[in-house]
C-alpha cells in the first residue's frame, strides 16, 4: 500500500515557509508563487558540437542542475530561443527532468514565448494566439512536461491586440499549462497598458514578473528606464537578465592581462566599452575584500536589497560559479553597507 512517511519537521518549524536546502525565497509579485532568491539562468546550456553557441554541454549542465537542488537554486530561466533559436537549453533540462523526475515539484521554472521558432511563416513568433499556444507546446515537448510555472513574454508585440495575447494566457492558465505569466524587455509604457488590460480580463493573466536587462553599474537601459520603480508600485517582482554585467561583476576583468578567449565580453568585443566602468568594479572588490566575499556576491546580495527587485538568474558555466553564486542568497548586508556600495555606485 502507498503511503507517505510523515515529516512533522516540514510542517512545525517556521523557516521552512520561506526557504528551501537553507536557500532564502521570496514570492513572484503579489502571488503566492515562492521563487529561490539566488536562481539560475541556462542560456549556456547546449550542445555545443553543434554551433549553437552554447557554452555547456549536457554532462556540464547535469552536474550544474543536479547541484542546483542540492543548494536550493530551484527558480531555472530558459527561453526557446537560446542558442541560436535551437530550443538546446529546453531539450538538456528535459533530460534533466526525465532523469529526475521527482524533482519537479521542487523547481520553479519558467521559459519564454515571441521569437521565431519551429518553422518560418509569419505566424510561427510574435504572440498571437496560435504563435503562443503553439511555441509553448513545442517548449512543453522539448521540456518533456505538462506545464511551466512561468511563461515570459519575450518581448512586446506591437502586431497584436494586448487584449488577444492576454486571453489566450487566461485560457492556457485555466487549462492547467501555465500557471504565472511574466513579461520581459517591456517598457513602463507597455507594463502600464498590459497591467490595465489584464484588470478587464482576469487576474490570472496579471504579469508577476518582469525580466529586463540590469546590474549595479549600469542599472537600468534607457529604453526601459523606470521599470523597476513601477515594479516596486505595482507588486511586480523585477527579474534582471545579466545582473553582474556579462561577467563585469566576476571581477575577472579587473586585470585586462587574463581577459581572452572563452570570456564573454572579449568574446563579444565589448571590453572598450566597458573600459570606463572599471573604477566602479574596483570599488565594489575593494568593498567585498573587506567583507570577505566575492565581487559577484556583493553585487547579487545588493540587488536584493531593492525595492521592486525579484530573484536574480545569473548564469553558470560550472558547479564552482554556481556555488559561488548561491552563497549570494544568503547574505544580509547592513544599512551601511548598502550606504558604502551605493557610494561606489555613485
Amino acid at each position: 500500500m502507498d503511503h507517505l512517511t510523515p515529516r512533522p519537521d516540514r510542517y512545525d518549524v517556521p523557516y521552512a515557509m520561506d526557504s528551501f536546502q537553507q536557500m532564502p525565497y521570496r514570492k513572484l509579485g503579489g502571488s503566492g508563487l515562492a521563487a529561490a532568491a539566488i536562481g539560475l539562468g541556462t542560456w549556456k546550456f547546449g550542445y555545443p558540437d553543434t554551433g549553437d553557441g552554447s557554452r555547456v554541454d549536457g554532462p556540464g549542465s547535469f552536474e550544474i542542475l543536479d547541484r542546483s537542488i542540492e543548494l536550493g537554486v530551484t527558480f531555472w530561466d530558459t527561453a526557446n530561443r537560446y542558442n541560436n533559436g535551437s530550443g538546446n537549453s529546453e531539450r538538456i533540462i528535459g533530460r534533466w527532468f526525465k532523469a529526475n523526475p521527482d524533482q519537479r515539484r521542487n523547481v520553479v521554472l519558467a521559459s519564454k514565448v515571441h521569437g521565431g521558432m519551429d518553422g518560418y511563416t509569419p505566424n510561427h513568433c510574435g504572440l498571437s494566439r496560435g504563435a503562443i499556444i503553439d511555441a509553448l507546446d513545442a517548449s512543453l515537448a522539448r521540456l518533456q512536461l505538462d506545464y511551466l510555472d512561468v511563461l515570459y513574454f519575450h518581448r512586446p508585440d506591437p502586431g497584436t491586440p494586448v487584449e488577444e495575447s492576454l486571453e489566450t494566457i487566461d485560457d492556457l492558465v485555466r487549462a492547467g499549462k501555465v500557471r504565472y505569466l511574466a513579461v520581459s524587455n517591456f517598457s513602463v509604457d507597455e507594463l502600464t497598458e498590459l497591467v490595465e488590460v489584464a484588470g478587464r480580463i482576469s487576474r490570472r493573466c496579471r504579469p508577476v514578473a518582469v525580466q529586463n536587462q540590469y546590474n549595479p553599474v549600469d542599472g537600468e537601459t534607457d529604453d526601459h528606464a523606470g521599470v523597476l520603480k513601477f515594479c516596486a508600485e505595482n507588486a511586480i517582482s523585477y527579474v534582471p537578465y545579466s545582473p553582474l554585467g556579462r561577467g563585469l561583476l566576476t571581477g575577472r576583468y579587473l586585470d585586462p592581462a587574463k581577459v581572452g578567449a572563452g570570456d564573454r565580453l572579449h568574446d563579444e568585443g565589448s571590453l572598450e566599452a566597458v573600459a570606463g566602468k572599471l573604477d566602479k568594479v574596483q570599488g565594489l572588490a575593494g568593498l567585498a575584500k573587506e567583507w570577505d566575499l566575492e565581487v559577484s556576491q556583493l553585487a547579487l546580495a545588493y540587488l536584493l536589497t531593492l525595492p521592486g527587485m525579484g530573484p536574480q538568474i545569473p548564469s553558470s558555466s560550472n558547479v564552482a560559479q554556481l556555488e559561488s553564486n548561491a552563497q549570494a542568497g544568503k547574505v544580509t548586508l547592513t544599512d551601511d553597507q548598502i550606504a558604502s556600495i551605493t557610494q561606489a555606485l555613485a
